[in-house]
């Protein structure tokens, strides 16, 4: 079994507004947090682009980015995704090559084919819905070639942009991203923190298909994890809840901000609610420093996962702090240790 010190840690932060907070307060324990990783030795930083949702403030997504990168000095910060059918792929190739012009090095593009929201929001993004799920690998490509150097040979320059080197990871929940990075010689991530039915299916078929690029001579995997550690267990599923309720509002249909933990969730859930979400949050490390450590093991040995990235959607920010303060002690080592694309 691979030891944990042999696989990189990284954190992918929703920048969560709770309840009886401000998307400025979340912004504000955000960059603290990208801060605090980074002393920690944690790899990368990502944000993911949610719209419509109001316990997410990270919708305008390359905005968040800069404000991490500008307030860290070594971490790599990236994207959880883009959800690239919500925008022109030159206006993407224009705003990462221009974060990557200001942070050289240290800039991610993590590119995701879903909405990132209800479809009014997606309309709203897009004010018609001809870009969608089905155009994506064209809508990469182009993307990928306004990198080039040169670009796509069309007139159009991404300015700035052309001939910089932004990594580009696919993420997915699927099968169709894990098939398509393998295709194209790319980073795949899966997004096994909120949607797990098809990690192992996913995986197996990116690995076997993969074929090598310029940018990745073999297959390279990252998978999310669900991390709520603390001194105790009992205190770890504590702040589980907050989770778990937020995770119990989305399939109600009534997204929310996100609440105080409980100490128990038998009476905000029925039955069939606490299979939903626990079938969602499957794959998380939920407890005390012995009980996240175990599951962390067991989960990379799994999944033979490259790279781990994070989440922990916790309410109370120091408790947050704390969660990821142990699972870099977990760790045993630099999280940065073992080379990444």
């Amino acid at each position: 079994m691979k030891p944990l010190s042999d696989i990189p840690f990284s954190v992918l932060d929703l920048s969560p507004i709770r309840v009886g907070g401000t998307a400025a307060e979340s912004f504000r324990n955000t960059l603290d947090l990208a801060r605090h990783v980074e002393r920690l030795g944690y790899h990368r930083y990502w944000v993911a682009e949610h719209h419509s949702l109001p316990g997410i403030a990270s919708a305008a997504t390359s905005v968040v980015i800069g404000h991490v990168a500008g307030g860290t000095s070594r971490i790599r910060v990236g994207s959880g995704g883009i959800m690239l059918p919500n925008h022109a792929p030159l206006v993407i190739a224009e705003q990462f090559g221009t974060l990557e012009s200001l942070f050289p090095g240290r800039i991610d593009l993590g590119l995701g084919r879903a909405p990132g929201g209800d479809m009014p929001a997606a309309r709203a993004l897009r004010r018609t819905l001809h870009s969608s799920g089905d155009t994506f690998p064209q809508d990469l490509q182009e993307l990928m070639a306004y990198f080039r150097k040169g670009g796509p040979g069309n007139g159009v320059h991404a300015v700035p942009g052309e001939g910089l080197d932004v990594p580009i990871w696919l993420l997915g929940s699927s099968d169709f991203s894990a098939r398509l990075a393998a295709e194209l010689g790319l980073p795949f991530a899966f997004a096994s923190h909120f949607a797990p039915d098809y990690l192992h299916e996913a995986l197996a078929l990116y690995r076997r298909y993969f074929e090598p690029s310029e940018q990745l001579a073999e297959p390279h995997v990252m998978v999310a994890a669900n991390v709520f550690a603390a001194d105790t267990d009992a205190e770890g599923r504590r702040l589980f809840t907050s989770a778990q309720q937020q995770f119990l509002n989305l399939i109600r249909r009534t997204p929310s901000l996100l609440p105080a933990p409980v100490e128990s969730m038998d009476r905000v859930w029925l039955p069939h609610e606490r299979v939903h979400v626990e079938r969602m949050t499957r794959c998380s490390a939920v407890g005390s420093r012995e009980t996240v450590k175990r599951w962390l093991e067991q989960f990379a040995e799994e999944t033979g996962a490259n790279e781990m990235i994070l989440a922990g959607q916790i309410y109370d920010h120091t408790a947050r702090l704390h969660s990821f303060e142990i699972a870099s002690e977990l760790h045993g080592s630099d999280t940065s240790v073992a080379k990444s694309v």
